[in-house]
């Protein structure tokens, strides 16, 4: 009872401070930068995730943005090397940096500091412990969850649907997150996705009820995490 109860309060606080952070920064948007470093196939990142949605927008990548420099990422930017008549090797250097916007690929993208901070309360109870990459695929199943049509289409229903996250139970989503919390949030809402678009995750040391998920196809495990579809 006093479980069932505890739980309740929890989802109350969470949705109280979202709608707080509605009212108070609704609106509110972030910069993001491509780190100014050499990307090859096989680097992932906010990063490449960025580059590929500045690529997109220049319509040389067709592919999905997750964060993973593939063969999709390689054959885009020779594609944007070509033209440009630059040297055609499918690596983000100096010289193909200095062509795309700005030199420092600055994008814009509009995000409601709401949604990056309720993300990152999930981020930081689920993933504390994690680094940088574990806590991002935290926030990148959520989102995962957002597109996908079983599952309710916002960022807020996603995490306040009944029994998906413990940290709802425990009440560890209501502490306010760390600045790394609220950074991976950030790179997982630009689309960066270590996970392959999985949807659900577990930590096998403490997961209680492993039947149902055993039976979903694993992608990757980071950390002390599984992720599967």
């Amino acid at each position: 009872m006093y479980r069932h109860l505890f739980k309740i309060i929890s989802i109350c606080l969470l949705i109280s401070i979202f709608c707080l952070l509605t009212g108070q920064q609704a609106g509110a948007s972030y910069n993001f930068k491509l780190v100014e470093r050499i990307i090859a196939v096989g680097d992932e990142g906010p990063d490449v995730a960025l580059l590929q949605r500045k690529l997109k927008e220049l319509s040389y990548y067709k592919g999905d943005i997750d964060g993973l420099y593939g063969p999709n990422t390689v054959n885009a930017v020779k594609k944007f090397q070509m033209n440009k008549g630059i040297r055609v090797d499918g690596i983000i250097g100096s010289e193909t940096l200095s062509y795309l916007s700005g030199k420092t690929l600055l994008s814009r993208l509009s995000v409601d500091r709401d949604e990056i901070i309720l993300l990152a309360r999930i981020i930081h109870g689920e993933a504390r412990g994690e680094d940088f990459k574990g806590k991002v695929a935290v926030g990148a199943v959520v989102l995962n969850r957002v597109k996908n049509y079983k599952f309710p289409n916002s960022i807020r229903e996603v995490i306040l649907q009944e029994g998906q996250f413990s940290c709802l139970h425990d009440g560890q989503a209501n502490y306010y997150p760390l600045p790394g919390s609220i950074d991976a949030a950030r790179a997982a809402i630009m689309g960066y996705d270590p996970t392959f678009n999985s949807l659900y995750f577990y930590n096998p040391e403490v997961a209680t009820r492993l039947k149902w998920i055993s039976k979903r196809p694993i992608t990757v495990r980071i950390g002390q995490h599984i992720f599967a579809r």
